[in-house]
């Protein structure tokens, strides 16, 4: 007799009657679901992005900074981004003293001239232009004595130093703010110095700073570490804003890469509010 209840119905039977070929499909069937199944494959960074995706960080007018060299460049550029899903783009050149001396006068003389020379699909891609601001102390200057370029109406996309933040933090931020301008803090997620501090991350929060992380920090580009960082502050609903802060071919290339991190959700929430900068 068979200790299996499901088979003894089948095997208290007659030698004559007893057919083995009636039980093989007890056995044969394969399951359904593998365990693999139940684990989602990571999509890739550009499957992520929304329908109209508005990019508010990028390095792509000609010669004016580490991006794009020239004109050429930056329709390539802003090719390969139309491809990717992007719908518009706003170009923020750094301005860093004594690296890149942009001023607001030079940044829209590029802006207005690359427009003119760029072609009609590549010309409404280009959406506007404003700048991503080293803040240190001849920023300070700089913010007294005149207008800052802005992201839309008072946003000010605002970077620090990678080596260490600038020992005036609290007064550069109080002053942008007394000047009525709203910071927007880029990469965050990128800043070292405050990997092994995150609780500066929600007193910069507290202060009203905003951020805005780097896409390809979602899939690993600046590495392990700072990829930890960013699902860190997706998950805990400090990321504003998003921007690819792209420079070159290999940024737009990395597009093709999968997100590595767990937040897809918050991720996908943050890219949806750029349409805030249409």
């Amino acid at each position: 007799m068979s200790d299996i209840p499901i088979l003894r119905p089948l095997l208290d039977v007659g030698a004559e009657s007893f057919n083995p070929t009636f039980i093989i499909p007890l056995f044969s069937q394969r399951p359904r679901y593998s365990m693999f199944s139940f684990f989602k494959p990571k999509p890739l960074l550009k499957e992520l992005l929304p329908t109209h995706y508005i990019d508010i960080h990028s390095h792509i007018l000609p010669g004016i900074d580490d991006g794009a060299k020239t004109l050429e460049h930056t329709a390539a550029l802003l090719s390969r981004l139309q491809l990717i899903g992007f719908s518009k783009c706003i170009a923020t050149p750094h301005t860093l003293p004594e690296i890149w001396e942009n001023t607001a006068e030079g940044i829209m003389h590029t802006f207005q001239q690359t427009q003119t020379d760029l072609d009609k699909t590549h010309r409404h891609m280009l959406h506007h232009a404003a700048s991503e601001y080293m803040i240190n102390e001849a920023f300070l200057i700089r913010l007294l004595s005149e207008p800052l370029l802005t992201l839309k109406d008072n946003y000010v996309l605002i970077e620090m130093s990678y080596l260490n933040p600038p020992l005036a933090l609290r007064e550069i931020i109080f002053e942008i703010q007394l000047k009525g301008y709203q910071p927007l803090l880029a990469h965050p997620e990128r800043y070292l110095f405050y990997h092994q501090d995150t609780k500066m991350y929600e007193t910069l929060k507290k202060m009203d700073v905003q951020f805005q992380l780097n896409l390809l920090s979602s899939v690993g580009y600046y590495g392990p570490e700072v990829a930890k960082v960013a699902d860190f502050l997706l998950k805990e609903n400090m990321i504003d804003f998003v921007g690819s802060d792209v420079h070159h071919m290999r940024h737009a290339a990395a597009f093709d890469h999968k997100m590595i991190l767990k937040s897809e959700r918050q991720l996908r929430t943050a890219m949806e509010k750029n349409v805030f900068f249409g």
